[in-house]
C-alpha cells in the first residue's frame, strides 16, 4: 500500500475516532459541571467523586447494629469536619473525614444545623447526614392518658427518654401557689392553694428537645382550654357549679366509669347526691386520700372496709359531705362533658354488675341497691 493511501486510510479512521473522543470528553465535562455542587470546583468534584467511589462500602455500611438512639449535639459554629470528628469520638461512625467529604460533595456541609439529635450506630453516614440537615426539629412523643394523677404524670416524664426536664420539675411547675401568667386559675376558678391537678389535659404531645417543665405545663393547660367548647363553658356559667367543681366531679367519674356510655349516668348519680347534700361515698377519693397519707408511691392502693371511715383527710367523701377540695386525676373530655350534660335519672346508687364486663347496676333507693348485690 502506498504511503498516500495509508495516510488517507489513517485519516479516515483517526478523525472520526478523535471527534468521538472529543464529544465524549465534552459530555463528561458537562456532566461533571452539572453534577458538581454549587461552589465546588469541578476538579475538586472529580477528586471527591473518586474518593467517595473508593470508599462506597464504608460510606453506606453502618458502624454497628445497635439501633438504640443516643443524644448527639451539634454546637453553633461547628463545621462538617468538627461534626465528623465528634461522630467518631461518640461512637456513631468510623471515619469522620468520609462524613465531612460526603457532606461537602452533597453540598450540605453548610446545612448541618446546631441542635440536639438522636442517632444510632446502626445508621449509615448518608442517614446521619439526613438527620443533621433535617429542617424539622427532633421531637419526643409522650402520651398522657386520662385517669392519671400528677405524680403518675411525673413518673411518666422520668420514664421518657431525652426529655430535658424531670418529673420533680413538672410537679414544682404544677404545685399550689404557682402563678400562671395567662390568668388560667382565674378563668376556671382554681384556688391559689390548690395544684393544677385535673387540668393537665390527657393527650399525645410532641415535645421539642428544648421543652421545659413550664413549657409542657402550659401546653397541657392550653390543650385543656382548646378542648372545652363554648357551649360547655356557657352551660357551666349558667349552672350553680364552677368549672373547677365540674372538673373535680369529672375526675371522680373518670375513675369510676369503665364503659363510656355510662359516664353521663354515673355523673348524674353524684349530682343527685350533691343536690340533697348526701355524701358522695366515692371509693376513688378514699384511695386518693390514702395515697396522700402514705406517700409511698402506690397511688391507687386497695382499700379495706375500715378505710372508708378510717382514712382521715379532706378528700375522703365517705366522711365529708360535698365535693373534695379538688380533682383527683386528669379526666377525659368525655367525663367533663358527662358532668356538664348528665343523663336525667332518678338514681342515687350504683355498683359493679355481676356480669364482670365493667358495667354498673343503678338504683334509686338504698334497699334496692343492696338487693342487687352479687
Amino acid at each position: 500500500m502506498s504511503v498516500r493511501r495509508l495516510f488517507e486510510v489513517s485519516r479516515a479512521v483517526l478523525i472520526p475516532a478523535l471527534l468521538g473522543l472529543a464529544i465524549i470528553c465534552c459530555v463528561m465535562t458537562v456532566f461533571v459541571v452539572l453534577t458538581t455542587p454549587e461552589g465546588l470546583d469541578p476538579i475538586d468534584g472529580i477528586t471527591l467523586r473518586v474518593y467517595l467511589a473508593t470508599n462506597r462500602d464504608e460510606l453506606n455500611r453502618p458502624k454497628g447494629t445497635d439501633p438504640t438512639l443516643k443524644r448527639f449535639t451539634v454546637e453553633e459554629g461547628e463545621s462538617a469536619n468538627d461534626v465528623g470528628v465528634k461522630l467518631v469520638t461518640e461512637g456513631f461512625i468510623n471515619n469522620g473525614t468520609l462524613f465531612a467529604r460526603f457532606a461537602q460533595f452533597e453540598g450540605r456541609d453548610d446545612e448541618i444545623r446546631p441542635g440536639v439529635y438522636f442517632l444510632a450506630e446502626s445508621m449509615s453516614i448518608p442517614q446521619i447526614l439526613d438527620e443533621l440537615t433535617d429542617p424539622i426539629p427532633n421531637q419526643i412523643r409522650i402520651t398522657v392518658r386520662e385517669n392519671l394523677r400528677r405524680e403518675e404524670i411525673a413518673a411518666l416524664i422520668d420514664a421518657t427518654e431525652f426529655l430535658e426536664f424531670t418529673g420533680a420539675e413538672f410537679l414544682a411547675a404544677t404545685d399550689p401557689e404557682v402563678v400562671l401568667a395567662n390568668g388560667f386559675r382565674e378563668r376556671y376558678g382554681i384556688p391559689i392553694d390548690q395544684s393544677l391537678e385535673g387540668f393537665l389535659f390527657p393527650d399525645t404531645y410532641l415535645l421539642d428537645i428544648t421543652t421545659t417543665a413550664i413549657d409542657f405545663r402550659d401546653l397541657m393547660l392550653q390543650t385543656f382550654t382548646n378542648s372545652v367548647t363554648p357551649d360547655m363553658e356557657q352551660t357551666v356559667t349558667a349552672s350553680p357549679m364552677t368549672m373547677y367543681e365540674v372538673v373535680t366531679l369529672a375526675s371522680i367519674v373518670e375513675r369510676e366509669a369503665v364503659l363510656p356510655e355510662e359516664r353521663p349516668t354515673i355523673a348524674d348519680v353524684y349530682l343527685n347526691r350533691l343536690e340533697v347534700a348526701q355524701k358522695l361515698d366515692a371509693d376513688p377519693t378514699v384511695q386518693y386520700q390514702l395515697a396522700n397519707n402514705r406517700l409511698d408511691g402506690e397511688w391507687w392502693p386497695r382499700i379495706t372496709f375500715n378505710d372508708y371511715t378510717g382514712v382521715e383527710g379532706p378528700y375522703n367523701t365517705y366522711i365529708h359531705t360535698g365535693l373534695p377540695p379538688g380533682p383527683i386525676v386528669s379526666p377525659s373530655i368525655s367525663s367533663i362533658r358527662a358532668v356538664i350534660f348528665p343523663a336525667d335519672t332518678p338514681y342515687f346508687y350504683f355498683q359493679a354488675s355481676c356480669e364482670g364486663d365493667g358495667s354498673h347496676q343503678f338504683s334509686v333507693t338504698f334497699d334496692e341497691h343492696l338487693s342487687k348485690g352479687c
